[in-house]
């Protein structure tokens, strides 16, 4: 099964996402529409809290989106991908959302995948980056590789799939639980840092579709 029930009482970007889903979603929609451009009244699938704040992966996130693959995700992917922060439908988009509290979070282990494993995911960021124009001379598996898995899925879905989809990263302000960022701009500064590891230009391919959101906590008191 790729459901993976949640805590409700943990905290950082796992628990602010469960507030801004379930109590605050006007507001969350409403600072997504910001960015986006356009009216995003959006159907959040997870985490409710009716399922246990559940989060999702492999399979079992396409079938929570009612997805009907036309290019099966076993072909791109192993086991055990990506597990979506939030997913969500507006008309007729596909949401897909990570979220992060602080700036650790963002440099993420590499793959620990095996043998056909690793290769499958490796020939599969190889297409992505060729599509991108990203130099084949970087490494895509080793550091910020969970950035780069979520926009593989972008691909997948938007390319493989022809699925209308938006790739959001939700990037949390002031919570001190985590010792967070207190500023838009230390948030700016760090994405500017990855992308510039990970050789992404800022007119890439799918930059259209992928969206920064940054959310203050201290707003939902005010």
């Amino acid at each position: 099964m790729g459901r993976y029930p949640q805590k409700s009482n943990s905290h950082g970007s796992l628990k602010n996402l469960q507030v801004a889903i379930n109590k605050k979603k006007k507001y969350l929609d409403c600072e997504i529409s910001k960015v986006v451009g356009k009216n995003m009244n959006i159907n959040w699938k997870s985490p409710l809290k009716s399922d246990d704040y559940a989060e999702y992966r492999d399979e079992d996130f396409l079938i929570k989106l009612g997805i009907l693959n036309k290019y099966p995700l076993s072909n791109f992917w192993p086991d055990k991908g990506p597990q979506w922060d939030a997913l969500g439908v507006s008309g007729d988009e596909i949401i897909l959302v990570e979220a992060k509290a602080n700036i650790p979070e963002m440099e993420s282990p590499g793959t620990k995948a095996k043998t056909d494993s690793r290769r499958k995911i490796e020939n599969s960021l190889n297409e992505v980056k060729k599509y991108l124009s990203v130099s084949d001379t970087i490494d895509w598996t080793g550091t910020f590789y969970q950035y780069v898995n979520r926009i593989a899925h972008l691909y997948y879905l938007r390319e493989k799939n022809k699925v209308e989809t938006l790739l959001l990263f939700i990037y949390f302000i002031n919570d001190v639980s985590v010792n967070g960022p207190k500023t838009k701009d230390e948030w700016l500064q760090a994405i500017q840092t990855m992308e510039c590891y990970l050789g992404l230009s800022k007119k890439h391919k799918l930059r259209n579709y992928i969206y920064d959101i940054f959310i203050d906590v201290n707003t939902w008191n005010r």
